[in-house]
């Protein structure tokens, strides 16, 4: 293993040619990328703020006058997604008992379906023939494959894969068929060893995003050389995902972050992306995710918020004129 400050005199050393060609190159273009350059606006860190859909758009967006709630994970989420202007979706992948790729969040689909029974023990064919839970009487749909779900958002918005299983290479392999690999994001856990993921054989051809930290607050405490060492892959990665990170080891993240230009993605759910007093303090599920924790996560230097407010995230952006353009990082010294 290099020592940290190795890996940080070569992070400074490419912080410094990306200076010296910031610009275009930092959005890179592409015939298979989606609408106003979003892959794009992705990788360039100083343009603005964007909004990404947990499980899509399922929430009502009453002050774009949609009022009914819909299935998270389905087609009619990311339709509305596309309607309201979200920069992502991000969407949960499994694999049913012959080998089939869906887009469900649950192991089971008892939440949020007609049926019950784990997705891994049913056919395609009985998995197709469920029905969404539909909110207020509206239309029910299938749940869709992860084929499906591609063709549907191709060319009008970018989609996150949350992988469920170890079914990495399959989805790899779907998502560079599917004609849509340049608007998605794929993402996997960083360990404390691992060369830089980007540039595994797996995510070759894909935008590639590692997620620093562990979901039971029990992470390694090497974040920052963790980063470090993930933002010197070749396959240039757009961000670095914060998974319950103590403050101490946030400021370390967003150090490495900042001196190879990459965003910070936080969740703004209660309990994920960051700790703190004002996570503790707001605690309590979608009460969470509203303005008070948005703003403190912009003021940190966070620039992907994933929500379930998509909606109301973009009004609170739209706002403040966060759009298009980076925020300043207010609390750069704490």
């Amino acid at each position: 293993m290099r020592p940290a400050r190795f890996l940080f005199r070569r992070l400074a050393t490419i912080a410094a040619v990306l200076a010296a060609s910031a610009g275009p190159a930092l959005a890179e273009t592409s015939a298979d990328r989606p609408g106003p350059d979003l892959r794009g606006r992705l990788y360039d860190w100083a343009d603005g703020v964007l909004v990404v859909a947990h499980r899509a758009c399922h929430a009502p967006a009453p002050s774009r006058g949609m009022t009914a709630a819909l299935p998270e994970n389905s087609l009619a989420a990311l339709d509305r997604c596309v309607a309201l202007g979200v920069d992502m979706v991000e969407i949960d992948v499994r694999r049913t008992a012959d080998g089939a790729l869906v887009v469900m969040h649950d192991a089971t689909v008892d939440r949020t379906t007609n049926g019950r029974g784990r997705v891994s023990e049913m056919s395609l064919r009985r998995f197709k023939a469920l029905r969404l839970d539909a909110a207020d009487g509206g239309p029910a749909e299938a749940p869709p494959t992860l084929s499906e779900y591609l063709a549907r958002a191709q060319g009008r918005i970018l989609v996150n894969l949350d992988v469920k299983e170890p079914i990495a290479e399959q989805v790899a392999q779907v998502v560079l068929a599917s004609g849509a690999a340049g608007q998605v994001l794929v993402k996997a856990r960083a360990g404390a060893d691992a060369a830089p993921m980007a540039d595994l054989p797996v995510y070759s051809g894909l935008a590639f995003m590692p997620m620093v930290g562990a979901a039971d607050g029990r992470g390694p405490s090497d974040v920052a050389e963790i980063t470090a060492r993930q933002v010197l892959a070749e396959n240039r990665i757009p961000a670095i995902e914060l998974c319950d990170l103590r403050r101490s080891q946030f400021k370390a993240v967003r150090a490495a972050a900042r001196l190879a230009r990459v965003r910070l993605w936080s969740n703004a759910l209660a309990g994920k992306g960051l700790k703190g007093f004002w996570t503790r303090a707001w605690a309590g599920g979608a009460a969470a995710d509203g303005r008070r924790t948005w703003a403190r996560l912009i003021d940190d230097g966070v620039s992907v918020i994933q929500t379930n407010r998509p909606a109301a995230l973009l009004d609170y952006l739209e706002a403040r004129d966060l759009r298009g353009r980076a925020p300043p990082v207010v609390n750069a010294a704490l």
